[in-house]
């Protein structure tokens, strides 16, 4: 019996229930102040810029606040900056910091330290580094006010610094901020509404986030990473339960208040609980993704790549995640989240065939040998388990060897970063998935782009792809946009920058006794109140 036939059957025979971990007393005593909440998947490691994993991404929204925030509009809007002005030629950005402004071990927040945090993000943010290459200089001109000069204009550079997709520009104290970007930082010192209390941490248990006192909210209406960030609870602690049943259990016994991705199975014992309330956690849904290795056989071969593409179903991998229900998944030929502005099916055909015959010949003709696929697939998250299972059988029915490596979502966050051979731990294929909010535009969506090295993890080289995206950050109007986005789709498609598995919204769930719980990309715990 799997997994999923498994939680049916224990929902119907009543056996989910109490995890019996947190006594009553202790919860009625707690409840005014802390916030449960369980999470998509551990916090394994927490440097929001060595990586680029979502949990880490939401946590470090906590703890670290962003020079700008995008509103629910997806428009920049000033976070920690007061103002700002650009030269009339368009190459010399002036910022000034809002006064006020404390970090958590209460030294102000200067010039100097947006400056190093920003030179840190641009080395391994795909805008960032567009900005790198033509930057003339980043400097501090005194305490609250910073310049960014540049070779040539970049009309974005507001939203490269106000997206929420990771890594986002996390302001940190200079002496963490200069730490090398491709190691991972050691203190967790920001100027965010919630302080990390590192001594709490127990990676695969708990997670904790005291509030601040000293933070400077903005006084504008909260909206995403916009606008006021005030915290109506004391304490949230990050709860890990890998294990879907128990945290159904703990949810609906009350021993945790806010889950975020609870398994689509188990939303309909959740919405027959007079206690907890159901939602999707995000209109704009999520777009499930396989990533090759281009580096290493057998998928440095494009054709290979495109073998594995012609195979597949996409409808196989929805239901995987998401079960029957049709309302919750759509085929998606493309890249582009579907519904929105750029969304192109141009050149997707090979992403509605699911020909395994037709593959195997592509397969024998580009001379596969039998190169065994490490396959590494987290299996403390529902959605990359449920994608690497229905891979693996994928490529053993087209005769593919599969090395498939069984870890959790950390290992995988660590590993997908090795560039050395699989035989040497390194990787062919990973699973993972990307908020529809991060795919809309090639503006901050790391997982298109195809420079190589430069490229998120697989490094995909595709010069087709990146002309694409060139000619649309250069586009004089929205038709030539979309033009140039239509090209970009049929490149990525060709090239197998990487594979979509589909598109799928997801629920979050929480106890009726809690409030100010929105829809969005990633949770917001501002303005969450919990009587």
């Amino acid at each position: 019996m799997d997994r999923r036939t498994f939680l049916q059957a224990s929902i119907g025979a009543g056996v989910i229930g109490t995890t019996g971990g947190i006594a009553a007393p202790a919860i009625a005593q707690a409840a005014r102040k802390t916030l449960k909440f369980v999470p998509q998947a551990n916090l394994a490691n927490f440097d929001p810029i060595w990586g680029t994993q979502y949990v880490v991404r939401n946590a470090a929204a906590l703890v670290w606040d962003t020079l700008y925030g995008v509103d629910d509009k997806l428009v920049p809007q000033r976070q920690m900056v007061e103002s700002e002005s650009v030269s009339d030629d368009g190459l010399t950005w002036t910022f000034k910091l809002r006064s006020g402004l404390r970090f958590h071990d209460g030294e102000p927040v200067l010039a100097k330290d947006a400056v190093a945090s920003l030179a840190r993000w641009s080395a391994r943010d795909p805008m960032g580094l567009m900005i790198r290459a033509i930057q003339s200089e980043l400097v501090a001109v005194d305490d609250t006010t910073f310049k960014w000069a540049l070779k040539k204009p970049y009309p974005k550079m507001l939203l490269a610094l106000a997206k929420n997709n990771a890594p986002c520009t996390f302001v940190m104290p200079e002496r963490i901020a200069k730490t090398d970007p491709f190691t991972q930082i050691k203190e967790y010192v920001g100027s965010g509404p919630m302080r990390f209390i590192a001594k709490d941490w127990v990676p695969g248990a708990i997670a904790v986030f005291e509030k601040f006192a000293d933070y400077q909210s903005r006084p504008e209406p909260s909206s995403w990473l916009a606008g006021a960030k005030q915290m109506k609870v004391d304490r949230v602690e990050w709860i890990i339960m890998p294990d879907p049943a128990t945290a159904l259990g703990a949810l609906q016994n009350g021993e945790v208040d806010w889950w975020e991705n609870p398994l689509s199975d188990l939303v309909p014992a959740l919405q027959g609980s007079l206690d907890v309330a159901v939602d999707i956690a995000d209109p704009l849904g999520n777009v499930g993704a396989f990533r090759m290795n281009h580096l290493y056989p057998p998928f440095d071969n494009p054709d290979i790549r495109r073998a594995v593409l012609m195979a597949m179903r996409q409808e196989d991998y929805m239901r995987a995640i998401v079960g029957s229900d049709d309302a919750l998944w759509k085929r998606m030929p493309g890249f582009f989240t579907p519904g929105t502005t750029f969304y192109s099916e141009q050149g997707g055909d090979i992403l509605k065939q699911g020909n395994v015959d037709a593959a195997k010949a592509l397969l024998a003709k580009a001379g596969y040998d039998g190169t065994p696929v490490t396959c590494i697939v987290a299996q403390d998250n529902p959605i990359t388990k449920a994608q690497g299972d229905v891979t693996a059988d994928l490529l053993r029915r087209l005769g593919m060897k599969v090395d498939f490596v069984a870890t959790d979502w950390g290992t995988v966050g660590s590993r997908r970063a090795s560039k050395k051979p699989p035989k040497e731990g390194g990787w062919n294929m990973f699973h993972t998935w990307h908020a529809g909010a991060d795919c809309l535009s090639p503006a901050g969506y790391n997982a298109l782009r195809a420079n190589g090295d430069k490229a998120w993890f697989g490094w995909p080289s595709s010069p087709t792809t990146e002309a694409g995206i060139t000619e649309w950050f250069e586009a004089k109007d929205i038709e030539a946009e979309k033009a140039a986005l239509a090209k970009t789709n049929a490149a990525a498609v060709n090239d197998v920058v990487y594979g979509v598995t589909g598109f799928f919204l997801s629920y979050q769930a929480w106890r009726k006794n809690v409030s100010g719980i929105r829809s969005g990309p990633l949770p917001f715990f501002w303005g969450v109140t919990k009587t």
